[in-house]
């Protein structure tokens, strides 16, 4: 079974920088979208961001959109989602995901449905 682990995490003040990385074991069928998803407690999953592996094309939700960057190193099965001017409310366990169904699937929205998650790893944003 695929395995995602994710790494980078951490606390920051508002208006800091963290980075994600996501390591899946192997690559996820023909064109896998990979993405990431936040789940605070005492809310719902949201999902952030995407990135369709066969183009690069990117997606992110409207609450990150200029702030997070999506990207992506097929040669070693690695995505990294850069945050940059962190605000308190991005504090939330941050999910790595991914899926085989392809660009037609592949959306910031879609990843808490993905077929594959990791652990996740705390971001912490304090004001």
């Amino acid at each position: 079974r695929v395995q995602l682990v994710e790494s980078g995490g951490g606390s920051v003040q508002a208006g800091g920088s963290l980075r994600l990385s996501c390591a899946a074991s192997e690559w996820i069928g023909s064109g896998p979208c990979m993405g990431w998803f936040r789940q605070a407690p005492g809310k719902e999953r949201e999902g952030v961001a995407a990135i369709y592996s066969g183009d690069g094309s990117a997606y992110y939700a409207d609450s990150v959109k200029g702030r997070f960057t999506i990207s992506q190193d097929n040669a070693n099965n690695t995505v990294y989602l850069q945050m940059n001017g962190l605000k308190p409310e991005d504090t939330a366990m941050y999910y790595c995901a991914a899926d085989a169904r392809g660009s037609w699937y592949c959306g910031p929205g879609a990843t808490t449905t993905f077929g594959y998650s990791g652990q996740g790893t705390q971001v912490t944003v304090s004001s």
